[in-house]
C-alpha cells in the first residue's frame, strides 16, 4: 500500500545557500522531487521591511523546471527578524517584513507560509516575550486572512526559543490568537526533542496540522532520511491514519549536506520511494 505521493514531498532550498537557484531547481527535477517549500534567504530570494525580489520572475523560474511552490518560508532564524522581538523599533521592522512575506506568497500562488513563535531574552519574564509574539501573531493573521495565506505555526527547540517549544506550548498559542488563519506545522526535529509523537500531536490538533518539517533526527538534526534514528515507515503510517494529505517539507539544515546537496537529496527520495 502506497503511504504518501510524489507531489506531497517538498523539497527546500535552505541546504543550497552556497549554490545559485537554478542549481537548486535542476537539482529537485533530478531527484524526481516536484513540490517546493521556499525558503527565501540569500542568495535565493531578498526580502526585507521594505521590499521583496520580483516574484513574477521566480514563479516563471519555477515553471520552466516544472516544479510547484507550496509552501513560502521567510528565513527567521539566523537573520535580525523574528516575531517577538524587544525593541520596539526592530517589531515594527518584523512586522513589516513577515507582512511582505504573507504578500510575496499571495503573488506566488503559495497558501501557506510558515512561522513560529520567535524568542524572548532570557533574562526577563517569559510572559512578556509571549504577548509580543501573540500580538506579532495576530496582526499577521488578519494580513494572511486578506491575501488568502494560512499561517503554519511550528514549535522550535529550546536552544531556539524559550515560548513555543512543546506541543503544548503551540496548543497555548494557537488557542489564545483563537484566528481561523492560524494552523499547525509539525515539526519532527522539536518534536523528538520535546520526547512527544506524531499520533499526539494529531490527537491534539488533527485536521489544523497543514504542513510538516518532516525529517530525520537523533533526535536532533535536520537529516536526510536513514542518517537518523526516527522510523520513517511509522511515520508514514501515522500520516495515513491520521488523514493527513499535506506537504512533507524536507527542512534539511544539517551543515554536512552544504557542500552536495543534490546528493543527498537523491539519497533522501530513494527512501521515499520505497512507500510511494
Amino acid at each position: 500500500m502506497a503511504l504518501i505521493t510524489r507531489e506531497q514531498i517538498a523539497g527546500m532550498n535552505i541546504h543550497y545557500m552556497r549554490y545559485s537557484l537554478d542549481y537548486f531547481l535542476q537539482a529537485q527535477v533530478k531527484a524526481g522531487i516536484q513540490s517546493i517549500e521556499f525558503w527565501t534567504g540569500v542568495p535565493h530570494y531578498y526580502l526585507d521591511p521594505t521590499t521583496y525580489s520580483d516574484c513574477k520572475a521566480l514563479k516563471k523560474k519555477i515553471d520552466s523546471y516544472h516544479l510547484e511552490m507550496k509552501v513560502f518560508t521567510p528565513e527567521n532564524c539566523m537573520y535580525q527578524f523574528q516575531f517577538a522581538s524587544l525593541k520596539p523599533e526592530i517589531f515594527e521592522k518584523s512586522l513589516h517584513y513577515f507582512t511582505n512575506g504573507i504578500k510575496a506568497a499571495a503573488e506566488l500562488g503559495c497558501k501557506i507560509m510558515q512561522c513560529n513563535s520567535g524568542w524572548g531574552y532570557l533574562d526577563e519574564d517569559r510572559e512578556e516575550a509571549w504577548k509580543r509574539s501573540r500580538e506579532m501573531l495576530s496582526n499577521l493573521a488578519d494580513t494572511a486572512k486578506s491575501e488568502g495565506v494560512t499561517l503554519a505555526l511550528e514549535s522550535l527547540r529550546p536552544e531556539e526559543s524559550n515560548l513555543v517549544t512543546t506541543l503544548q506550548d503551540t496548543k497555548r498559542m494557537i488557542e489564545e490568537i483563537n484566528h481561523a488563519n492560524v494552523k499547525v506545522l509539525v515539526d519532527t526535529t522539536a518534536m523528538g526533542v520535546a520526547g512527544e509523537t506524531l499520533q499526539e500531536w494529531f490527537d491534539v490538533f488533527g485536521s489544523k496540522i497543514i504542513h510538516t518539517h518532516f525529517v530525520d533526527g537523533n533526535p536532533y538534526g535536520h537529516l536526510v532520511w536513514g542518517d537518523g534514528k526516527h522510523d520513517l515507515e511509522q511515520f508514514l503510517i501515522t500520516l495515513k491514519q491520521n488523514g493527513y494529505e499535506g506537504y512533507l517539507g524536507q527542512e534539511i539544515t544539517d551543515s554536512r549536506y552544504f557542500m552536495d546537496p543534490a546528493a543527498h537529496d537523491c539519497r533522501n527520495m530513494k527512501e521515499f520511494e520505497k512507500y510511494m
